[in-house]
């Protein structure tokens, strides 16, 4: 094996342990912010938890000397991004609170399927039929997952859904975001979205008077952002060691995470179609990913989720 070769391995293994610790720090955080919304309101998870992933962002950005506010931030898709990840905060959060972290967890797995038939029709990537093929089977997967029409269903599954299309539209915003805002920065506007998804959500939905957290969720709050900024800086590490269509499958990790903390943190239980239809949202992720498919990058350090 030439030195080059070794190299090249050595940076992917490398950037496979960077993908898979911050897909466990990520389930980590869902389940965290699951636990803190049995112990107050939604709105207030939400506004708590992003005030807090805020503040450590803008502390990263100040000690790396970059501004947070800049007129790259007031362009178009930043305002675009913006609003999916509003949506995609919410709902999320929503799913979190009032579904099974496992259904929740299998159904976010989705999302680089749809980002990649986002890309094909937004920003016009070339779509081989074997990506069409996967893109198919993917979202067959999500509906195998939901189970629409049968006994089992559940509508509040839909938030699930619709948390997952808001992260596909916010990646594919981020796309097209200007290269000037750093990673730190996005990361600082990402957790503010969420304390403006948790404001609207207390303002025109929930209207629940917010209470002093106690010590429980406190520690839940607290755990949850720590591990929503670890995971975030060890997802860019990630994506920028070793090849990305090495290290990028490997985020997949992340439902079987999720779906032991389900289980084993939330007594869930995991029936046959909830398996069934993770594996297919998952196979069909990873063809998409396969180069031989043509897998759609986003810019490295883009994606938040």
């Amino acid at each position: 094996m030439s030195d080059i070769a070794a190299k090249q391995n050595k940076a992917n293994l490398a950037g496979i342990l960077w993908m898979v610790a911050a897909m466990a720090a990520f389930a980590v955080e869902d389940a965290l912010v699951k636990a803190a919304a049995a112990h107050l309101p939604v709105a207030e998870v939400l506004i708590l938890f992003g005030f807090g992933g805020a503040v450590l962002f803008t502390i990263a950005a100040v000690a790396r000397q970059e501004s947070i506010f800049s007129g790259d931030i007031l362009s178009r898709p930043m305002r675009i991004r913006a609003c999916f990840e509003v949506t995609a905060r919410l709902f999320f959060v929503l799913a979190l609170a009032l579904t099974p972290l496992s259904a929740t967890t299998a159904i976010l797995q989705a999302t680089p399927i749809v980002v990649v038939l986002g890309a094909a029709f937004l920003f016009g990537e070339k779509v081989g039929w074997q990506r069409w093929a996967a893109i198919l089977i993917g979202l067959v997967g999500v509906l195998v997952v939901l189970r629409p029409g049968a006994e089992s269903f559940s509508g509040l599954s839909v938030l699930a859904l619709i948390g997952m299309l808001g992260f596909a539209g916010r990646d594919l915003a981020s796309r097209a975001a200007p290269r000037s805002i750093t990673t730190a920065v996005l990361g600082f506007y990402g957790f503010a979205a969420i304390i403006l998804a948790g404001s609207l959500y207390a303002l025109l939905w929930e209207r629940r008077a917010f209470v002093v957290p106690d010590l429980a969720a406190t520690a839940f709050l607290a755990g949850a952002v720590v591990c929503g900024v670890l995971a975030y800086g060890a997802l860019m590490k990630a994506m920028r060691t070793g090849a990305v269509s090495v290290v990028t499958p490997f985020r997949y990790t992340r439902l079987l995470f999720g779906l032991t903390l389900g289980v084993v943190g939330f007594g869930e239980q995991l029936d046959l179609p909830m398996i069934v239809g993770s594996l297919i949202i998952v196979a069909a992720g990873i063809t998409l990913l396969k180069p031989s498919a043509g897998f759609a990058r986003l810019s490295p350090g883009r994606a938040l989720k």
